[in-house]
């Protein structure tokens, strides 16, 4: 049984006023536990408003979401329940920082639960070191912090509460490589501690081919493509056409076998590549 799954699920905006918008349209999903799944798409495609709704926060105008088997929407018991069990990292997160220290925002969520001190206590740590956070922060106001280690405690305060699915909305965005290498380091490192289930939007193919198990393709509000990095990258000319582009190691690839080299068209990633041409040469 899929951990999260939506059927002919749709949502639009200002429904029966003359600025009515379909955001997304009759979407069928399922993520399984332990699995990573990358979503992609132009910007205004829907995915943004898709994953509001796996957790409660939007209401499908039609459709169902269910959790583990049970529907979201059946009590609003589960529906606050469940907010600590799916966990979701806007894209933006900083902006969730609102505590006058980083231990306070991040122990924020384990509160709500109501677990005891030492318990909070021991998961702002726990969470900290997942999301490498240095200890010696957590005493500070998180707006004295870089912009890096602000993205880090909004995870670490989304991930203290050790939701099975960690949900993140372009959780990248903004930050230099090295940054980006960070956080999505961070994901993985809870991914692999807690065998999550980890879905992340992103306009950086690079990051999602070396991440994702899987990946889904919005376009105008409805799913376009899914399947492995590797069926959806070899499918260039549908991404252009979709206003995306394949990683620059699949364009590479493609071009390479353009002018006569023996590349296979599974290749999506700097490392695939380098290994593909050294054993071409070494032949």
């Amino acid at each position: 049984m899929p951990l999260i799954k939506t059927e002919k699920l749709s949502h639009t905006y200002s429904a029966g006023t003359p600025f009515e918008r379909a955001a997304i349209q009759n979407i069928s999903f399922a993520a399984e536990k332990g699995e990573c799944i990358g979503i992609i798409g132009h910007t205004g495609s829907g995915k943004s408003t898709f994953i509001q709704h796996l957790n409660g926060l939007l209401k499908p105008t039609s459709g169902q979401i269910y959790y583990d088997g049970h529907d979201i929407h059946a009590s609003k018991d589960f529906r606050r329940r469940l907010r600590f069990t799916v966990g979701l990292v806007f894209q933006y997160p900083e902006y969730q920082l609102f505590e006058s220290t980083v231990y306070d925002d991040i122990a924020f969520g384990p509160r709500n639960m109501e677990l005891s001190e030492p318990e909070i206590r021991e998961r702002v740590y726990e969470a900290s070191e997942l999301a490498l956070l240095d200890e010696a922060l957590l005493d500070k106001s998180p707006f004295e912090l870089s912009g890096g280690q602000k993205r880090r405690a909004a995870i670490a305060g989304v991930i203290a509460m050790r939701p099975e699915a960690l949900i993140l909305d372009e959780p990248t965005a903004g930050l230099d490589p090295r940054g980006r290498e960070e956080i999505i380091t961070n994901i993985l490192n809870y991914k692999s501690a807690n065998n999550a289930t980890v879905i992340i939007i992103t306009h950086s193919m690079e990051e999602i081919a070396r991440t994702a198990d899987r990946i889904v393709l919005f376009d105008h509000g409805r799913i376009a493509m899914e399947g492995t990095p590797s069926n959806v990258f070899s499918e260039s000319e549908k991404l252009i056409s979709m206003g995306l582009t394949a990683p620059k190691a699949a364009l590479i690839a493609g071009r390479l076998r353009s002018l006569g080299l023996p590349l296979g068209r599974d290749i999506y990633t700097i490392t695939q590549l380098r290994q593909s041409l050294l054993t071409l040469y070494n032949e």
